[in-house]
């Protein structure tokens, strides 16, 4: 690798992070089972797991493309009380996943009602094909076209 690579510039790595991975990230959602028909029925997801905490009033459901032990999953975060939409907030970004035929995914994701506010196509400035579709909740989630 080249001496001017990002990997050469960044600080060294503590010792205590080795066999750190991600594990999920975690998205506050306002219809439960709605957002779990939307990551499994739509996106190929599997609910891996769901737990009630009736003393927090919140449900975890726990959804991903394979296991919790081989792979980053999305935790889906349903507050019981909550009534009205959540907001984005500008900080957040999206979720990417990888597809192998963007405009075929889409195609089917637009005839089920998913909203596509970016349709699939290179990217402005070259690259890789993209997409961005929303969520029930409205959040981002970036299709990458990946063979």
């Amino acid at each position: 690798m080249a001496p001017d690579s990002a990997e050469a510039r960044a600080p060294a790595r503590p010792a205590d992070t080795a066999g750190m991975r991600m594990l999920h990230t975690m998205l506050r959602v306002l219809d439960l089972e709605k957002s779990i028909a939307f990551y499994c029925g739509q996106l190929g997801m599997t609910l891996i797991r769901r737990k009630d905490y009736e003393s927090g009033r919140f449900t975890l459901a726990f959804v991903g493309h394979g296991g919790e032990d081989e792979t980053a999953v999305i935790e889906l975060t349903h507050n019981w009380d909550q009534k009205a939409p959540y907001t984005i907030g500008s900080g957040f970004g999206h979720v990417a996943l990888a597809v192998r035929d963007i405009y075929k995914t889409c195609e089917r994701l637009a005839a089920a009602g998913v909203k596509i506010p970016r349709p699939p196509g290179p990217m402005k400035h070259g690259g890789s094909v993209i997409a961005f579709i929303e969520d029930p909740d409205g959040y981002k989630i970036e299709l990458i076209e990946r063979a």
